[in-house]
């Protein structure tokens, strides 16, 4: 796709809904195709192997997320710096832009590497996972933290496509790595019997093709945002806009991967049972969270260029229709959620006690997830505009925070898998109605625009 191409296709310009459904959808659809990655496996270790393979899988995604989760926050700054600077057509920022993202995927993968084969079994250790269940939980993260640097990569290319507009071409390589992934799953699990090792050897392999082809994307346009090896390295100015919009996006995501290691720390002391539920329930509300994340990209994005191209006015309103659009989606299929909680469930294993304990679990948490919806675009639009430190701090003392008082406090005196689950609406709730007051009241967009030397235009 041609710079040209991406301009007349711009977020920049014509009827706002439409435009975010254009770049919507692709992300939609992509972000499908990354839970039905991750699902997958879950499914297949579910009917072919076990529920202890299962709650052996499942009982790693926190602990993966806090490290990758924190570099990925960074590298998002990348992100907003390069939608920015393509929106103002600054051509020459955006290769600088795009090769110190890259230079950080390298070193942040291999930082994520060596720090997580070295704490990964004293960890998970640490978070109480089951000893019938701990050495396949190990042997699964030590093969994902050694492919880890292809993940990032992956990853960092993916947002400089989605910053420059192009929603499509990461689709296409999502739906090409999931289908290599399916296969290996087959292959390894099902034929040569690996087991949990097969099952992490097939995402670390389909990781490795998303890279590669990622790489190859990025390489053969002729556009700014080329990529060229003897150009990857850090570039001080920009290097230090992308820590200090990237920083507290990955500060905020160690904090709810630290909130979420001490509920899965909870989950873990009831047994294997719970563990393999949560697993479960994970994969399910994954398919929510996918839209509010695809809804939330999607409007960082168009607010980055819009507000580099000084229409601030665009700004606003995008980010209201985003909202609109988003809460609509999201209750629909809390709705459907609810009705088909146990089909869902017995999908991915037909255990009766595990359905029972995921049902209750649902029964809790799929009235409130519309909550959700104003913390993820809220904070998606003030971060475009370069805003990042306030909803990192919003978001960690109102969610992390909060979830990690009520697991420490709440939990202790009524000690049931409920009130383990009854933090996230709780949380949500009061957060959102802070971040409602934010946006609302607190001027963020005349502080970014004062920062940049903008004057209101339009």
């Amino acid at each position: 796709m041609t710079q040209e191409k991406l301009r007349e296709n711009s977020i920049t310009q014509g009827v706002i809904w439409k435009q975010l459904l254009l770049f919507f959808f692709p992300i939609l659809i992509g972000t499908f195709f990354q839970q039905l990655y991750n699902t997958v496996d879950t499914v297949i270790v579910g009917q072919y192997v076990g529920k202890e393979a299962v709650a052996a899988v499942g009982s790693t995604s926190t602990l993966l997320n806090l490290l990758v989760g924190f570099f990925v926050g960074i590298s998002s700054g990348a992100t907003v710096i390069i939608s920015q600077f393509f929106g103002a057509g600054d051509r020459e920022n955006v290769s600088k832009a795009v090769h110190t993202s890259m230079a950080l995927a390298l070193a942040g993968g291999g930082i994520i590497m060596v720090v997580g084969l070295l704490t990964g079994r004293a960890s998970l250790t640490w978070m109480g996972v089951p000893a019938e269940i701990i050495d396949d939980a190990v042997l699964y993260l030590n093969i994902y933290y050694a492919g880890i640097l292809t993940c990032m990569i992956y990853n960092v290319g993916t947002g400089i496509l989605r910053a420059i507009g192009d929603s499509r071409m990461p689709l296409y390589i999502l739906i090409a790595c999931c289908l290599v992934n399916i296969l290996l799953d087959l292959l390894f699990v099902v034929a040569f019997h690996w087991d949990v090792m097969g099952v992490a050897l097939a995402t670390v392999l389909s990781q490795t093709v998303s890279a590669a082809l990622i790489l190859i994307r990025l390489m053969c346009t002729g556009e700014s945002y080329r990529v060229e090896f003897r150009k990857i390295r850090f570039h001080r100015s920009i290097l230090k806009n992308v820590i200090r919009i990237g920083l507290p996006a990955g500060l905020q995501s160690v904090m709810y991967s630290v909130s979420n290691l001490l509920i899965q720390a909870s989950i873990n002391s009831f047994g294997t049972d719970a563990i393999a539920a949560w697993a479960a329930i994970g994969k399910i509300d994954g398919f929510i969270w996918m839209v509010m994340s695809a809804f939330g990209i999607s409007v960082t994005t168009f607010v980055g260029q819009n507000f580099g191209a000084r229409k601030f006015q665009r700004v606003k309103r995008s980010a209201l229709i985003c909202l609109g659009m988003a809460l609509g989606a999201t209750i629909a299929l809390s709705v459907a959620l609810v009705l088909f909680k146990q089909p869902l469930l017995r999908f991915f294993i037909n255990d009766d006690a595990v359905v029972r304990l995921g049902s209750n679990f649902f029964r809790i948490l799929a009235p409130s997830y519309f909550t959700f919806v104003f913390i993820e675009i809220l904070s998606g639009a003030i971060r475009g505009a370069g805003e990042s430190l306030q909803p990192m701090l919003i978001t960690c003392f109102g969610v992390c925070g909060l979830r990690i008082l009520w697991i420490l406090i709440a939990v202790p005196l009524h000690h049931t898998m409920e009130m383990v689950a009854m933090n996230y609406p709780v949380t949500w709730v009061i957060t959102a109605i802070v971040f409602i007051v934010y946006y609302f009241r607190m001027n963020w967009l005349k502080r970014c625009m004062k920062r940049n030397g903008f004057q209101e235009a339009g």
